[in-house]
């Protein structure tokens, strides 16, 4: 006769992460359901994946220069993990924000930032948009290493405001202006921190230009999160107003 409990039990890992052993099963249902909610919602709690294995036998995986070291790396983790929901919240985000093996030139760049998902990605949504604009992954995949005083790429500043973060209302009109846009692609330079990007032959970081000036918005529009009139603030303000919902 089915279990019931292990019915639910498995239900629940197999939506909070990637499955369960009936052992897992039995261990679980005997703390209890809300119990076990708990514990997934704390991952920091729970012990840290051991790297042992890896660390003996398939050293290669510390280079992370290769689409398939990352994959089995990754799937290791979600293997393996005592922290199942947050190992899954950093694949939904990494499907999300995705970037491409095909342009980032070094496998370490989607490590840095699968782990900046793994510290973020169950926290508060705008402190994890504001890591991701000085991701080095993203900064360089979405071009915003390419982008300086003289020569603006909108690529970053676009893909944030359409996609990641205010998009287009029920009314069928974008959240935001244009002029958004381009001073968007300039965020990472008014005080966020210091901004580094990736050399793209090295791998290394090096300071973004000194002659950019500090970047402020001058929002127009953008009427869902604030009154429609014209303020000028800081980008770092305009991600957090961004991503504020409407009280009515």
């Amino acid at each position: 006769m089915a279990n019931p409990d292990i019915e639910l039990m498995a239900h629940l890992m197999r939506r909070a992460g990637f499955g369960a052993t009936f052992e897992e099963l039995e261990t679980y249902a005997a703390k209890g359901y809300e119990a076990t909610v708990d514990e997934l919602l704390t991952p920091m709690e729970q012990p840290d994946l051991e790297m042992d294995l890896l660390e003996r036998y398939f050293i290669d995986w510390k280079e992370m220069n290769a689409l398939e070291v990352n994959q089995a790396y990754l799937t290791y983790r979600m293997i393996n993990t005592k922290r199942p929901l947050q190992e899954k919240m950093t694949l939904f985000w990494h499907g999300i924000f995705c970037v491409g093996n095909s342009k980032c030139e070094h496998g370490a760049q989607i490590q840095t930032q699968l782990n900046m998902f793994r510290e973020k990605g169950m926290g508060s949504f705008p402190e994890l948009l504001l890591a991701l604009s000085i991701d080095p992954a993203m900064v360089f995949y979405l071009d915003n290493c390419m982008s300086h005083k003289d020569a603006i790429n909108e690529n970053f500043g676009r893909e944030l405001l359409e996609l990641f973060a205010m998009g287009v209302g029920m009314d069928g009109e974008a959240n935001y202006t244009e002029e958004d846009v381009k001073e968007c692609a300039g965020l990472s330079q008014d005080g966020l921190s210091p901004m580094l990007y990736l050399d793209t032959h090295t791998g290394a970081t090096r300071p973004n230009s000194p002659s950019t000036p500090p970047t402020t918005i001058t929002v127009k529009k953008l009427s869902k999160v604030r009154p429609a009139t014209s303020t000028v603030m800081t980008s770092s303000t305009l991600l957090s107003n961004s991503l504020r919902q409407e009280d009515s």
